[in-house]
């Protein structure tokens, strides 16, 4: 008998650790069960390390590439013209679709794990007008974008140097041509701004100079502050505020920086979002910097240089919040997301409301910016699209051509688009970037 007692409390015991073991199984399937299927190791989502589940889409439903076969789009302009948007075999490309949004592309599933096949993945960009920007680029380094302020939606995302995922070449570290090619200029680097970073100093100056626009500003040419010379490209003669901008006057910038102080302008850089990291679908960018220098350091910060850097989706950010009033969508890249037999995944990803700067100062700034098209932009690029912008010219130093800056938005309601081009060593903001800035914009608003 007490050999029984024995047996049955044995038995009732391995019971017991079964289900406690089936019980802390479960729980950590629940909690780690994504993360396990998106192991590489996994043989149902990766085949020899490399994805192998689910598709990539544009948000028209143009396929870019399929991860069961590892084919990209049929045409190879288009594959260069989305390559950091969807990614290169290897995922050197971090912040692609490919590497940094696997787990959607896997599709997992609590019940039937990933033996679904994977997920499509919807992008928000529009494939044709990623080509187009592509296009007016025309072979030089540097970054496009478009994005609906109102929704989020990233339309356009070109970055350069690309290469042909498809057929890729041997990428050298000496060649020249590749420098950088595996970084999304867009959400991965900062720059000095030059001229565009003027809107911040000029939001400073509305907010805290009451007496602002009943001013005249004087331009010789240059300007003497602190014993130290600032320079503008030629002399700007009389003119009022909206002059200065219009003219872009690194002088009277420079003076109103130093009027203002450091202290005044790092709030409204911070203020203006271009300091920190983003996010984009869960995709970190680049932060800036802003360093508060005196005397003529301090003046040439106030004018985008010294040492300001931007990350060019902080800006499209701020561009965004500008023509809004104050408050702008954060930009995304995930339109939507279904299964491969075209059940929508939910819930869909909806981008957060972001506070800038004051719907006053906004207003402000966005009639200067009309009147910089109207008066020293040609409007005539633009046939009749109500374009608000500010160019840029930002010196890098030694004997390179300085970088080119065009960035604004649609004064439109039925076109909520704002936008930002900088092209590497361009040379002049409003002539470079700003002709790249007119082939997209005309195909974005549809005319």
């Amino acid at each position: 008998m007490k050999q029984v007692r024995q047996r049955t409390f044995l038995i009732a015991l391995l019971v017991i650790l079964l289900l406690t073991g089936t019980v802390v199984f479960c729980i950590q399937y629940a909690v780690e069960g994504r993360h396990w299927a998106e192991f590489s190791a996994n043989d149902h989502a990766y085949t020899e390390g490399r994805l192998s589940s689910g598709q990539i889409l544009d948000r028209s439903g143009v396929l870019l590439y399929d991860a069961a076969s590892g084919q990209y789009a049929e045409d190879s302009e288009l594959r260069m013209a989305t390559l950091h948007a969807v990614g290169d075999p290897d995922d050197n490309i971090s912040t692609a679709a490919k590497a940094a949004l696997a787990s959607h592309l896997i599709g997992y599933n609590f019940l039937t794990g990933t033996t679904t096949g994977g997920h499509r993945l919807y992008l928000t960009i529009d494939a044709e007008l990623n080509r187009t920007a592509y296009e007016a680029l025309d072979g030089r380094k540097g970054t496009v974008a478009v994005y609906n302020y109102e929704t989020g939606d990233i339309l356009c995302m070109v970055s350069s140097p690309t290469f042909d995922p498809a057929d890729p070449p041997e990428i050298l570290d000496s060649d020249s041509r590749y420098e950088g090619v595996y970084l999304n200029r867009f959400l991965s680097t900062a720059y000095p701004p030059g001229s565009v970073f003027k809107l911040v100093t000029a939001a400073a100056a509305i907010e805290n100079i009451p007496d602002l626009f009943e001013r005249t500003f004087s331009c010789t040419g240059s300007c003497e502050i602190e014993g130290d010379t600032i320079t503008c490209p030629y002399a700007h003669g009389e003119m009022d505020f909206s002059g200065a901008l219009a003219h872009s006057c690194n002088g009277v910038f420079a003076q109103l920086a130093v009027e203002l102080g450091g202290d005044t302008l790092l709030q409204y850089v911070r203020s203006a979002g271009l300091l920190a990291e983003q996010t984009v679908s869960d995709i970190p960018t680049a932060a800036g910097s802003f360093e508060i220098g005196t005397g003529s350091q301090l003046g040439w910060s106030g004018v985008g240089q010294y040492n300001d850097m931007v990350n060019p989706c902080s800006l499209l950010t701020l561009m965004g919040a500008i023509a809004g009033d104050g408050t702008a969508a954060q930009p995304r890249l995930i339109s939507r997301e279904t299964t491969m037999s075209g059940i929508s995944r939910i819930p869909e990803e909806h981008s957060e409301a972001v506070r800038l700067w004051p719907s006053d100062t906004c207003q402000t700034l966005r009639a200067m910016m009309r009147s910089n098209v109207l008066t020293t932009y040609d409007q005539s690029r633009f046939g009749d699209l109500p374009i608000c912008a500010k160019s840029g010219t930002a010196e890098v130093g030694g004997n390179l051509a300085p970088h080119a800056w065009f960035c604004g938005f649609l004064d439109d309601p039925d076109h909520p688009l704002a936008f930002v081009v900088l092209v590497e060593n361009g040379g002049s903001g409003a002539d470079a970037a700003g002709s790249v800035a007119a082939a997209i914009l005309r195909q974005a608003a549809g005319e």
